[in-house]
């Protein structure tokens, strides 16, 4: 397909044959220890499994660098079935995403990308906002953490956006997703390939089950090994390529509770709601630190408002250190950068100070409230421009 004097791909001398011969592998148990098992090529976790392996660091280790060889090289996708423990606080957040559906829904909607489905923009910050303590039990989940550090190390920004899938909902089309996947075959074709090969490495796919989901209901249609595909960002929109994915997908049924994990780069589509019931799930877009976030998220709110709930709780010893790091990491910013370093210089390291420490700092302080707010639009303010830019 290339060389090194021809970076970018001819499309033209591209087949379906070679894709499929990158999609012909088997996923097979020895590939994947730690899965209970491998089902229609995707491995299957146990959350129980997990949360064991998560008590001691060399476990840990060891299942993060399985995930990231699954999304790497292996199948590309995951589903750790059980990944809340208690369904209740799915059932909850439901609840809330209701809520915010019918409120929006009076304010004139905000529309989905495909179908005539539900959807709720921004989730993870309209959430965090109005109900803090179950944003903390929601995103303090350690199996959303380690599936996030696993492919994309510290520092990650998660995104999120619910999407209720209508009895009746049609399929959507086979698809790579964010960054190149939302862009036209014309500005793929601009960037060399090894950039489109580069880009899948700073977003993780995932979507938590707000309810059920058997066959019928149409969970994601997946194809895997997919990924492995270099060209797969300039090809997926062939008609030949869509229809050996429309041939050869699998599907796995879901429940509610269980999480999917996949690289943006495999290619996956809804399918069809053919139930009497509505497929409700949470679709997160986790980013790298070294990349950018699909939705703009204001994390100074979201630190302010989750902080006395957290606060509270931290104070009362009922979160481990692990689970509050977690909800760090989901509340707030992570990376030092962009910033002005006149204004906001480095201090006792290479690097000035995150909202993450400055969170953390909090918590271990015991700070009031309106302390850390102060501390946090200060922060901000150091990290404008000289041209008065600041954050929305």
């Amino acid at each position: 397909m290339t060389n090194d004097r021809t970076p970018h791909v001819d499309t033209s001398h591209l087949d379906v044959k070679s894709f499929a011969a990158v999609c012909a592998q088997t996923a097979v148990p020895g590939d994947c220890p730690l899965a209970e098992r491998v089902e229609s090529n995707v491995p299957i976790y146990t959350g129980d499994s997990v949360r064991r392996a998560l008590a001691d660091p060399a476990d840990e280790a060891t299942l993060r660098a399985e995930w990231s060889r699954v999304l790497r090289v292996g199948p590309g996708v995951f589903v750790v079935s059980g990944a809340y423990d208690d369904v209740a606080v799915v059932d909850a957040m439901t609840q809330q995403f209701m809520r915010i559906v019918a409120e929006e829904a009076a304010g004139g909607g905000r529309g989905d990308h495909f179908g005539s489905n539900e959807r709720i923009w921004n989730s993870i910050e309209k959430v965090c906002r109005r109900a803090p303590d179950l944003f903390i039990d929601y995103y303090g989940n350690p199996v959303l953490a380690t599936a996030s550090l696993a492919w994309l190390g510290p520092f990650y920004q998660i995104t999120a956006q619910v999407n209720t899938v209508k009895p009746g909902g049609q399929p959507q089309e086979a698809h790579r997703d964010y960054h190149l996947g939302f862009q036209s075959p014309q500005t793929v074709c601009r960037f060399p390939l090894h950039a489109q090969v580069m880009s899948q490495f700073l977003t993780l796919q995932g979507a938590v089950a707000h309810s059920d989901m058997p066959l019928a209901s149409g969970p994601t249609r997946l194809l895997p090994f997919s990924q492995r595909f270099e060209a797969g960002y300039q090809t997926y929109q062939h008609p030949e390529f869509q229809a050996y994915f429309e041939s050869h997908h699998v599907q796995v049924p879901l429940h509610k509770g269980d999480a999917l994990f996949l690289s943006p780069a495999l290619y996956h589509a809804a399918g069809a709601n053919t139930t009497d019931a509505d497929r409700v799930a949470n679709l997160l877009q986790v980013s790298s630190a070294f990349g950018r976030t699909m939705e703009t998220v204001n994390t100074t709110s979201m630190a302010a408002a989750v902080y006395p709930a957290l606060l509270h709780r931290v104070e009362a010893g009922t979160l481990t250190t692990r689970e509050v790091d977690d909800v760090v990491a989901a509340a707030a910013s992570g990376y030092s950068f962009p910033t002005d370093l006149d204004f906001d210089p480095p201090v006792d390291g290479n690097a000035p100070q995150t909202q993450q420490q400055l969170l953390r700092r909090a918590l271990a302080g015991r700070w009031p409230a309106a302390k850390l707010c102060d501390e946090l639009a200060r922060q901000m303010q150091r990290r404008g421009s000289i041209t008065g830019g600041e954050e929305r």
